[in-house]
């Protein structure tokens, strides 16, 4: 039984888990442990909730514990510090940079005037509230509003264009393998 709730929350778990961690196979670790946690405190779990809700937040709790863990270990020397400030992206690293920012240039280009506007003052030059109401001589209300409303139209037409149901796959021998190494952990 355990094993079928596995196989149904794992694609939920893995997104969720892989967007803390932010490593393929950290996500995994953190699932596996999840779900082991989630067993051994399966007589904790209070019906009041959604079985996916409890789940998914011992996977939340575990994945942050683990990027804790991680910063707590990380000490970064000032050498290693310059050493990132000289590394440069690769050409494949930079012809993806420059066709995501044409994606995302063109559906701004889309966009109502009066939001579109807004959205250029305040994200992409940098400008404050006021500064965006002094310069389109309106309130700084209008201006929030209008910046409000550009993102959440700008989010939904990348959301449309890139189909977020699809990002981060987590099925077939991912799955298996996950459930796998949890089940043998369980009966050992």
């Amino acid at each position: 039984m355990f094993e079928i709730l596995m196989r149904r929350y794992n694609q939920r778990v893995y997104r969720v888990v892989r967007s803390i961690v932010r490593d393929d196979a950290e996500a995994e670790d953190v699932m596996q442990q999840a779900y082991m946690n989630a067993f051994v405190h399966l007589k904790q779990f209070e019906v009041r909730s959604r079985f996916s809700t409890w789940l998914t937040r011992i996977a939340i709790n575990e994945a942050l514990a683990r990027v804790r863990r991680r910063e707590m270990r990380a000490e970064v020397s000032e050498e290693s510090m310059q050493e990132i400030a000289a590394t440069h992206a690769n050409p494949e690293e930079q012809a993806t940079a420059a066709e995501l920012r044409g994606v995302v240039e063109r559906e701004i280009a889309t966009l109502p005037e009066a939001y579109r506007t807004v959205l250029m003052l305040r994200e992409v030059e940098g400008l404050s509230t006021s500064e965006a109401a002094d310069c389109l001589d309106t309130t700084e209300d209008v201006i929030k509003t209008r910046l409000h409303r550009a993102r959440n139209m700008l989010r939904e037409k990348l959301y449309e264009r890139v189909g977020f149901h699809a990002l981060f796959p987590f099925m077939g021998t991912r799955c298996d393998d996950v459930v796998a190494k949890v089940m043998a952990r369980l009966s050992s």
